[in-house]
């Protein structure tokens, strides 16, 4: 069994998403960041830098607990727990971790503070942050759809990891600034890895808690 404390941002999702595709059996503890769970002791002890998502995996190595924190480094523990989703040869593997280093260094970050400041362009002085990250985030979805050019996927021809850190950023792409009509390759395959049962539940999931804590908030104001 593996403890995923998480919420519903696209980190979130990735690791939904993994979990789903490789069948492996888990259970959801929410961490709601808009009350600020992220810096509770508890979840702390298992994420210092009070990021989700975390995991405990209850049969780590040796048969023992296991916590991890960071999206990335859950994914690739992930596959290597399950032999799924990264390639075993060392050439194929280097590529899908070098697309997954681009989404955790790169597409994740510009495109984060793109939607923020997307989220608040009504507000006096927004322009010029606007400006620059949604001109990011354009530069980087021409890096994503050159590389789709030519690839089914982004690590190659076969779906990986590297997809699954990816595409949950690039939904509700109009909060980034862009439009995906306008990268031909790119929504190629987001079309492909919108259908896929294991993102449709990580959606559902992230949906869900969302949800679960508007009705906390309703009530709460009564």
């Amino acid at each position: 069994m593996i403890d995923v404390y998480s919420w519903t941002t696209g980190n979130a999702r990735k690791v939904y998403i993994m979990l789903e595709e490789t069948g492996l059996d888990y259970r959801v503890h929410p961490v709601d960041i808009t009350k600020d769970d992220q810096f509770k002791p508890d979840f702390l002890a298992i994420s210092p830098n009070n990021k989700i998502p975390a995991i405990i995996d209850r049969d780590g190595p040796g048969g023992t607990p296991y916590a991890l924190c960071e999206s990335g480094a859950i994914l690739m523990y992930l596959a290597d727990k399950t032999g799924r989703f990264l390639p075993a040869d060392p050439m194929g593997r280097s590529l899908v971790i070098q697309w997954l280093m681009f989404q955790m260094g790169d597409l994740g970050p510009m495109f984060g503070q793109a939607g923020h400041f997307m989220s608040r362009k009504d507000q006096p002085g927004m322009a010029p942050a606007l400006a620059h990250f949604t001109k990011g985030a354009k530069r980087l979805m021409r890096v994503v759809d050159g590389r789709l050019g030519d690839n089914a996927y982004l690590g190659g021809d076969e779906y990986t990891i590297a997809d699954m850190a990816v595409f949950p950023w690039c939904q509700n792409w109009e909060k980034r600034g862009f439009r995906g009509e306008d990268y031909p390759n790119f929504k190629r395959w987001f079309d492909v890895i919108q259908d896929r049962p294991a993102v449709v539940k990580s959606d559902g999931i992230a949906a869900d808690l969302g949800k679960s804590a508007r009705a906390a908030r309703q009530g709460a104001g009564k």
